[in-house]
């Protein structure tokens, strides 16, 4: 397929301007999946907190420079955003009205198209919202309402033909008509102001005042300008050749007097108050897209844009402005320098130069010097290049003329005479000269061979730093060429990116531990105290320090901060001041960091990807707020969440013993970083570690009262004001004073029990060892009573023994007597003389049953054996007499032979007796009846 020629030439002008090289400000860009939206964003505004507002097509956009918050859109998708007595008044589909924040610091929508009972075109939208003086005017593309603050009225002005914007000029509204032409609102009525060709044939993207009259932009075809008598005369300015090739949507005045053209699909133009274009910027060097809905400028003069994918923040007053070398072509800036109306770059790939002040120029690249190029220096109106390769003369972007060395680090004049310059080199110092107006290398200088990157001249003596070996003083003979003596300085120690440097006459040693200068009369380095806060040694990074002779500063470098030192405008008395220089911000090479003047105020630091241009001008101290967003709390399962009113002061119940703070300042700058610092007195009363995070959460906090302050740190310049929020955490309920009382209660209580149950203890201790010890006595007094009676008892028992013995006795001779009486008788009987003999037998008779002796017997025997013949009776009762005197006798144990006397029977008839006893106490046969008897 054959491109067409003339397209082919466009496509390359278009490639050509879309790469030029420009130096920009901070661009940030917020991604749908970072604000958390819709792609599409129509609408910008701010609050007088300094929070944004956005129009999204899901609704409202809230961002505090920390987080965005989306509030959803009352009815289909939102159009516009208008700040309005801090009230955020939006349009969208067939609606307007406003939100206000709640005490809860939320946003509540109240829908003013419900409350005027406004009936709506079809599919009408509302693009534009306009306040002046007590009315507020909403355009859609058919109407505009003309709301009245006051009486809560609102009138409506109609149209046929599309109402494309509206434009609020001086307390004025104009508007488009298209195919008609321009009109202004007076009394509430269209008034036609100019119904001019152009204006009829073109789109206007906004008026602007100039010099009392009207200054119109149309979208394709430039400015012009409305005289008094309605003549449309063209602007003339510079950029109008531009306007043929793009077409502009949005546009913005900015406070500067210059103007911000946003176009469909090519990003945005800077536009100088002359009307210069001195920068673009679009998707190919940092926007998120090329089509522009909404241009905004900020209370603090950044640049929003509302774009078709996404939103861009433009800090265009930031001190620091970028040149990135986007296709890797240029590298890692080490040295630059201006030289003849052009700005040279050396980098790790070569010198570069471009015009110095004309806008969109690429850098070219000078042949002949591919390699690191380490250092640039204007001397004698010649460029000397120091190069891996050697010295290169430049002129005019060419390399006019190379002097052949092993690598040249810095070239520095000779003190005693202007045509010798002192090259550091890889291998030692070397020497040029001057002749005929031509620098032409001289000689090396003997006896000295070490890497000389760093070093300095102080009279004959030079002295040389390497940052692996440490300071050298060299003193060399008077026509440079051999090295006489060679010491070591042992007051300061070797130190890594470390850096040797004259300034203001004193030669200066800079590493981690500080800056040190050498004292010619001491003969060493000693620290110099205000020096050294150019090295921050927290945040070190590099000593390199870098001096600018033509004004006397001084700089160094840190993570966050670039330091210099200055003679200052109003006193002699030098001063260290700092830059924020966030470590977002593109860095240079550690130990190669460097720093030249580009013009006035400004300085170009080269970056690993370009350079960096500071102006210290825009550099301000300014003033910034913090504020507490959200405070939410909730228990320790998540399982209950409450957001609290952070004005008021609040008393929380035990359970919900979480909270967390969220906290932001909106602040806007991309490389100014926002650090935070906390506490919580009542649980740490010391301040936090300084984070970037914007939210603390304290967990299971124990009851009490609590004070949580925060403040911010932005750059270096701290909040104002330090925010607080007192709080209480409830008791548990078993903590409540009414507990407590209970407790104490309680304790009262258990005391006075336990002192109860103590005493009734020790009292029936007391009556247990009155009863053990009455137990005691009474076993012992038991113990002597039955002494006594063991005493008794065996008197008894002799007694008893006694009266057995006297039984025994009295029985023996009971029976002894009966015997002798029974022989007697016996004998007796054998007498023939009957009748005075039977006189006798009876008394023997007599005597023999003589009942006295069986009472004797008997009470002799109840004496020995008590109650025993009761206890017989008792159990026997049909025993006779003379049974009970057999039981008697048997209980003595006595014999049959025995018993027979005592019964005056005969020992045959005792046992008939006790055959009889046996059968009388039913004895069984085999049992004896002595024993029975002896058991009772």
């Amino acid at each position: 397929m054959r491109i067409p020629i003339k397209f082919l030439f466009i496509l390359i002008l278009f490639t050509c301007f879309s790469i030029r090289a420009q130096v920009l400000p901070p661009i940030q860009a917020y991604t749908p999946e970072v604000y958390g939206a819709d792609n599409q964003n129509w609408s910008i505004a701010q609050t007088s907190d300094k929070l944004i507002y956005i129009a999204n097509n899901d609704g409202l956009l809230e961002f505090n420079g920390e987080k965005w918050r989306l509030y959803d859109s009352p009815n289909g998708k939102m159009r516009s955003v208008k700040i309005i007595d801090d009230f955020i008044f939006t349009g969208c589909y067939r609606e307007f009205g406003y939100w206000k924040k709640n005490e809860l610091n939320t946003l509540t929508y109240t829908s003013l198209a419900q409350k005027l009972n406004i009936e709506f075109l079809e599919d009408e939208e509302f693009w534009n919202i306009i306040p002046i003086d007590d009315w507020i005017l909403f355009q859609s593309l058919n109407r505009i309402y003309i709301y009245n603050k006051s009486n809560q009225s609102y009138s409506v002005i109609d149209s046929e033909s599309i109402i494309y914007k509206v434009f609020e000029i001086k307390n004025e509204v104009y508007f488009q008509k298209v195919n008609e032409g321009l009109f202004k609102i007076e009394g509430g009525k269209p008034l036609m102001i100019s119904n001019n060709q152009v204006l009829k044939d073109n789109y206007l993207v906004n008026i602007f005042s100039m010099n009392g009259k009207l200054l119109i932009e149309t979208e394709e075809n430039g400015f012009y300008i409305l005289n008094d008598n309605s003549e449309l005369t063209k602007w003339v300015i510079p950029a109008n050749d531009l306007f043929s090739k793009i077409s502009i949507y949005r546009s913005k005045k900015l406070n500067d007097g210059s103007y911000i053209l946003g176009t469909r699909s090519d990003g945005i133009y800077h536009l100088t108050s002359d009307g210069v274009v001195d920068y673009t910027i679009n998707f190919s060097n940092g926007l998120l897209n090329n089509s522009i809905h909404d241009i905004f400028e900020d209370s603090e003069n950044n640049i929003w844009l509302a774009l078709e994918n996404g939103i861009n923040c433009i800090n265009i007053k930031s001190p620091f402005s970028f040149y990135h070398d986007n296709e890797g072509k240029i590298g890692t800036a080490y040295a630059s320098a201006i030289h003849k109306g052009s700005l040279y770059i050396g980098t790790n790939q070569g010198l570069f130069y471009k015009p110095l002040n004309e806008w969109g120029e690429n850098f070219e690249f000078i042949e002949g010097t591919e390699g690191p190029v380490w250092s640039l220096v204007n001397y004698d109106n010649t460029l000397f290049c120091g190069h891996n390769l050697g010295t290169f003369i430049i002129d005019n972007g060419e390399v006019s003329q190379k002097i052949d060395v092993n690598g040249t680090w810095n070239l520095i004049p000779s003190l005693k005479d202007s045509n010798i310059l002192i090259q550091g080199n890889y291998d030692g110092l070397s020497v040029l000269e001057k002749k005929n107006e031509k620098w032409l290398f001289k000689n090396t200088v003997q006896g000295f061979n070490m890497s000389s990157r760093f070093f300095e001249i102080q009279a004959n003596n030079i002295f040389v730093n390497h940052e692996n070996k440490g300071v050298f003083k060299i003193t060399i003979n008077d026509n440079l060429t051999k090295a006489i003596k060679i010491e070591k300085d042992t007051s300061v120690n070797k130190g890594s990116n470390s850096s040797l440097v004259k300034y203001n006459d004193n030669i200066l040693y800079a590493y981690k531990e500080g800056v040190y200068k050498y004292s010619e009369i001491e003969n060493r380095f000693e620290k110099d105290s205000l020096l050294s806060q150019l090295i921050e040694k927290q945040d070190f990074t590099s000593g390199r320090l870098v001096s600018n002779k033509t004004n006397g500063t001084l700089w160094g470098f840190s993570k966050k901060k670039l330091n210099y030192l200055s003679l200052g405008k109003l006193s002699s008395n030098p001063t260290v001041l700092s830059i924020p220089f966030s470590e977002s911000l593109p860095h240079g090479l550690a130990g190669y960091e460097n720093i030249s003047q580009y013009n006035d105020e400004k300085y170009l630091i080269g970056t690993s990807d370009g350079y960096i241009i500071l102006d210290l001008d825009k550099v301000k101290n300014r003033s910034y707020n913090i504020s507490i967003n959200s405070i939410k709390i909730s228990d320790l399962k998540d399982e209950e969440i409450h957001l609290v009113n952070n004005t008021d002061n609040k008393s929380f119940r035990n359970r919900l013993n979480n909270i967390e703070f969220n906290f932001s300042v909106p602040e806007y700058n991309k490389y100014l970083d926002t650090e935070y610092q906390y506490k919580l007195n009542g649980y740490n009363p010391n301040w936090s570690q300084w984070s970037q995070e914007s939210k603390i959460l304290f967990k299971n906090l124990p009851y009490g009262e609590y004070e949580f302050n925060v403040r911010a740190r932005v750059g270096n310049s701290i909040t104002e004001n330090i925010e607080t929020y007192s709080f209480t955490i409830e008791r548990p309920w078993y903590f409540t004073k009414v507990m407590i009382g209970l407790y104490i209660i309680a304790i009262f209580l258990i005391i006075f029990l336990i002192h109860n149950i103590y005493k009734r203890y020790y009292r029936k201790q007391r009556e247990k060892l009155i009863q053990k010890t009455e137990r005691e006595l009474e076993l012992k007094e038991l113990e002597n009573k039955q002494q006594f009676m063991r005493f008794n008892n065996e008197k008894l028992r002799h007694d008893i023994d006694s009266k057995n013995r006297e039984l025994g006795l009295s029985t023996m001779n009971i029976i002894k007597k009966n015997e002798f009486l029974g022989r007697l008788k016996k004998e007796l009987q054998t007498i023939e003389d009957i009748k005075q003999l039977k006189q006798v037998i009876t008394i023997i008779d007599k005597n023999l049953n003589n009942t006295d002796d069986w009472n004797l017997f008997e009470e002799a025997f109840n004496n020995a054996d008590k109650d025993f013949l009761k206890k017989i009776k008792g159990i026997h009762p049909e025993l006779t007499t003379n049974d009970l005197r057999l039981c008697a006798y048997l209980r003595l144990n006595l014999s049959s032979k025995e018993i027979a006397p005592l019964l005056n029977i005969s020992p045959r008839s005792v046992e008939v007796k006790r055959y009889r006893l046996r059968k009388k106490m039913n004895l069984a046969h085999e049992s004896s009846l002595t024993d029975y008897i002896l058991e009772i």
